[in-house]
């Protein structure tokens, strides 16, 4: 049981970095947009190293809802510009419109 549960916390861990560095390189966003998963990821993280000081408590308020929010926000950008992409038929190449 301990390993499963140390599975979905490296899982989560993992997904909440790839999704809110992959907004921070969208150029088109403004920059507030952009960093500001990457700040609750951060948050979460040093919410999450209370634990060390034996503050659980804490950590548990914050860092897990922190992770969601870094979550949900990161994903709703990126399926932002997806469908944005389909809609207007623009092709970006590296966060860059392309100009036909």
């Amino acid at each position: 049981m301990l390993i499963a549960i140390a599975a979905v916390g490296v899982t989560v861990f993992c997904l909440t970095l790839w999704c809110s560095l992959t907004v921070a390189r969208m150029r088109d966003l403004p920059v507030w947009r952009r960093y500001l998963p990457l700040s609750f990821f951060l948050i979460a993280l040093a919410a999450s190293l209370l634990r060390a000081f034996d503050i659980p408590q804490m950590a548990n308020a914050i860092a897990f809802p922190l992770n969601l929010a870094a979550i949900v926000m990161s994903l709703r950008e990126i399926r932002t510009r997806q469908s944005g992409n389909r809609d207007t038929g623009q092709k970006h190449s590296r966060g860059v419109p392309l100009v036909r």
